[in-house]
């Protein structure tokens, strides 16, 4: 049984206890595996994920790669874009870069909900704006910081979103998240090594001075962070 007080999405927690009343019915726990296609480019959305354990990439096609330009956990919705902004497609992928649960909704039945709710639908275009400036964030530090930087600042992106210190992941798994040629991300793991910022092993890294890597990720993290905490907690 889902209760309002016991949710683990941020998101679903800042409902007003009507909002979620009117969600509620139609919310199915899932478990999610690694590399689990949620949404696929252009295809119809048929679903929307509150991530509660865990958390999705959203990836873009680039000269016959793929690079990250998004990641949503438990503070976010997964496929809110295309639906929130009146279109049923999108040009992106979004999968579980991180297994555990999400709760599933049905497009229609969500956009039921949004439609009969002004209180609803102004949180979630809120919500929306922050995934707006999270985007841009993406493009910024793609072109203007180097390897071992993004590297910081996506291993901050997926603490925040996670239970422990330690973040599944591998090196080719990586490289392909951030873009860049393995031996650039192995070379940038032992920049953040040789800083005791964190210590890799087969398949996962442990954060190890998180305020470490907040210092070396400098400009390129925070703002996503702030406009969310300003947008969605008020504060």
């Amino acid at each position: 049984m889902l209760h309002h007080d016991t949710v683990r999405n941020r998101l679903l927690q800042r409902l007003q206890h009507a909002d979620f009343r009117l969600l509620k019915p139609h919310l199915q726990l899932i478990p999610t595996g690694l590399r689990q296609t949620l949404i696929a480019p252009h295809e119809q959305v048929a679903q929307l994920f509150f991530p509660e354990v865990g958390y999705a990439s959203v990836t873009a096609d680039a000269k016959g790669k793929r690079i990250e330009v998004g990641l949503i956990g438990r503070e976010g919705l997964v496929g809110a874009s295309p639906v929130l902004l009146a279109d049923n497609f999108t040009v992106y992928r979004e999968f579980v870069l991180c297994p555990g649960e999400m709760l599933a909704i049905d497009v229609n039945r969500f956009r039921s909900a949004i439609d009969n709710s002004p209180t609803l639908r102004t949180l979630m275009l809120r919500y929306l704006q922050t995934r707006l400036v999270q985007a841009q964030q993406f493009a910024c530090a793609n072109a203007a910081y180097t390897t071992p930087v993004r590297l910081a600042r996506w291993m901050l992106m997926c603490h925040d979103r996670s239970d422990g210190d330690e973040i599944p992941i591998t090196h080719e798994a990586l490289s392909f998240m951030l873009g860049v040629r393995r031996a650039g991300v192995t070379q940038a793991v032992h920049v953040l090594e040789g800083r005791h910022l964190i210590k890799a092993h087969r398949g996962r890294i442990t954060v190890q001075d998180r305020e470490g890597l907040i210092d070396l990720a400098g400009g390129s993290y925070g703002l996503p962070e702030a406009e969310y905490a300003r947008l969605i907690d008020g504060v």
